[in-house]
């Protein structure tokens, strides 16, 4: 069950970004220090005694609250991006999407093998994204101890392509 503290802080869009689309805005969230704070200790409680070493936010509403993230914990923070966004050497990971194909890459180096990972975005939706960010956390040296969301829309069923043991979302839809 949500939390009603933050009722007035996700706001529904009809047709956005498509016809028939109900999109959960979070801008008023982001708009709040209060609601953003207390979002923040909702995110971090689960991982509190993990020891993480990174914190990974997909690009590029996972870089909002990831960062507020990594500082909690005491973590380096590490973006994973679309392609040819990064400079130098990357690792990339493909992923298929309802109609095509995408890709996520890291930083060749920024990962060191053995480190404790918390994968963070905004949304779970399907899980094709964050089923991607945990093989190339994966494939770059990291150990996933856990992903991280501000919302789930659980109607999709994107926790059934992820460890759900380490899934934690804050608000359901």
């Amino acid at each position: 069950m949500n939390d009603p503290f933050f009722t007035p802080y996700i706001r529904d869009v009809k047709d956005f970004p498509q016809p028939g689309i109900l999109f959960k805005d979070m801008s008023p969230l982001l708009a709040s220090a209060k609601a953003r704070t207390k979002m923040l200790q909702e995110l971090a409680r689960p991982f509190e005694d993990k020891s993480i070493d990174v914190v990974v936010g997909i690009e590029s509403r996972g870089f909002l609250f990831g960062m507020m993230l990594a500082d909690q914990l005491n973590a380096r923070f590490v973006m994973l991006r679309k392609p040819g966004k990064l400079p130098g050497e990357t690792i990339c990971e493909p992923y298929q999407l309802e109609y095509g194909m995408d890709s996520l890459e890291i930083i060749e180096d920024a990962i060191v093998s053995g480190d404790k990972v918390l994968i963070h975005d905004d949304v779970l939706a399907t899980g094709g994204t964050a089923a991607a960010a945990c093989r190339l956390v994966e494939k770059a040296g990291g150990e996933v101890l856990g992903l991280n969301f501000v919302l789930e829309l659980d109607f999709l069923n994107g926790r059934k392509k992820l460890n759900a043991e380490h899934c934690h979302s804050v608000l359901h839809y």
